[in-house]
């Protein structure tokens, strides 16, 4: 399976011949980041400083919390923040495991739960029954499209349709607080 990872500096235009001949992307293989290729699974490389940043700032939830700052948290948390997976509960419960093998899927769920409620991870669906978590873009909003026969899942921006979502809002008297936009269809490899 292919992940595909996405920044957009010029919108898409009629003139392009699809969208992916408008995205500068780049393609990282599964392998490369110690995932399961399985095709549910997305990995996106992440920034190690931006993962420490993060651990950081959960560090600092948990003591505002009051709750311990353990070692299997914390293990949980730089595992999902250095790889910057869309990820499910199980999918990870197996990436932790590889170097701790003692933690188990409750320690998981509670920890991407305060995760969840604190911002630093999001939970996601897109469309196959399978609930996965996110870590919150430091760089800003993006959307996804989503190959429904491989589950390649393409994250992008794009200000253009910020700004017209936006001025639709308000010409209807709406407020914006939060969307997300998922576009499902089939990448260049699968049509």
């Amino acid at each position: 399976m292919q992940t595909v990872t996405v920044g957009l500096n010029r919108s898409a235009t009629a003139a392009d011949s699809s969208l992916y001949d408008a995205l500068p992307y780049q393609v990282l293989s599964a392998k490369e980041y110690g995932a399961a290729g399985r095709r549910s699974e997305t990995v996106y490389p992440m920034n190690k400083t931006r993962a420490a940043i993060k651990i950081e700032e959960f560090k600092k939830v948990l003591e505002s919390r009051g709750l311990k700052s353990t070692q299997q948290r914390h293990f949980i948390a730089e595992t999902f923040f250095k790889i910057n997976t869309h990820v499910s509960l199980d999918e990870l419960l197996r990436k932790v495991k590889r170097k701790t093998p003692n933690i188990g899927y409750a320690t998981v769920y509670r920890t991407m739960k305060l995760l969840t409620e604190t911002g630093l991870a999001m939970e996601r669906q897109f469309g196959d029954g399978q609930t996965r978590f996110e870590n919150v873009p430091q760089d800003g909003h993006h959307d996804h499209l989503i190959c429904i026969k491989c589950a390649k899942i393409v994250e992008f921006q794009n200000q253009k349709i910020e700004d017209l979502q936006n001025e639709t809002a308000r010409k209807m008297g709406f407020k914006v607080v939060r969307h997300k936009l998922e576009l499902y269809g089939y990448c260049k490899g699968c049509s």
